[in-house]
């Protein structure tokens, strides 16, 4: 049987989302655990990749087993070896063909940016010494959806066939002590939404024109855009799927 599991993480510690050579992941971290407690070696697949130090406010991923679980239990048992960092929401059966990356129709992510300093929120936003023109910014996240092809904001010599995602969502909004980006896509690459952040920030800094972001885009060439900005800033927020594949 194939299981969905919902789960929350702090990316602060860990090197990404998936399992590498010599370095502690979250994937590699659940798979212990859960190979722990159901006595089989199982391996789960997520719905993308998450790079050291960005955190899921909602990651989803699958795993197949030769019995029926109960999730319940299961849920309350793989949360109780898990450190503190990582949380079990939940675990939904699903149909044999469900993928936990291929089946999804979206994901949300945001960054944030804080314009004060905090002890407490370092981890978890960019803090900006500069004010910055969030309409003007606003005005060029709006041009994203005008482009399918993101090789300017892509990380370089990755294994991905194409570089083309469909944007449907990408706007900026003010908070009482900074900002938050949210961007919803079909798929994103590798560091795409670190980078369109970067690149709007120049914008918003008047380094960029509405125009010459557009010309970013257009020249398909990672060197051309903005820098990346830390990750500590960045969450994925939401996986979506189509309602069939749940039982």
């Amino acid at each position: 049987m194939r299981y969905f599991i919902y789960l929350q993480y702090d990316g602060t510690s860990y090197h990404g989302w998936q399992t590498q050579p010599n370095c502690v992941t979250v994937q590699e971290t659940i798979e212990q655990k859960l190979s722990l407690l159901t006595r089989r070696e199982l391996f789960i697949v997520g719905a993308g990749r998450t790079d050291t130090g960005v955190h899921a406010r909602l990651m989803v991923a699958h795993f197949d087993i030769d019995y029926e679980v109960d999730c319940e239990q299961l849920t309350f048992k793989l949360n109780g070896l898990l450190p503190s960092d990582i949380a079990i929401l939940r675990i939904v059966p699903v149909t044999d063909d469900a993928h936990a990356r291929f089946s999804a129709l979206s994901r949300t992510y945001r960054y944030y940016i804080t314009t004060r300093k905090s002890p407490f929120d370092h981890l978890y936003t960019m803090r900006t010494y500069r004010t910055l023109d969030v309409d003007l910014m606003n005005e060029a996240a709006a041009r994203l959806f005008d482009y399918i092809d993101f090789t300017s904001f892509a990380k370089l010599h990755t294994d991905v066939k194409t570089n083309n995602c469909r944007i449907m969502h990408a706007h900026w909004d003010r908070t009482t002590d900074g900002l938050v980006f949210c961007i919803k896509a079909d798929r994103f690459l590798r560091n795409m939404v670190r980078a369109i952040v970067g690149t709007l920030i120049d914008v918003g800094r008047g380094r960029l024109s509405v125009a010459q972001f557009c010309e970013t885009i257009e020249k398909k060439n990672r060197c051309s855009a903005g820098d990346s900005v830390p990750a500590s800033g960045l969450f994925l927020e939401d996986v979506e799927y189509p309602q069939e594949i749940f039982l």
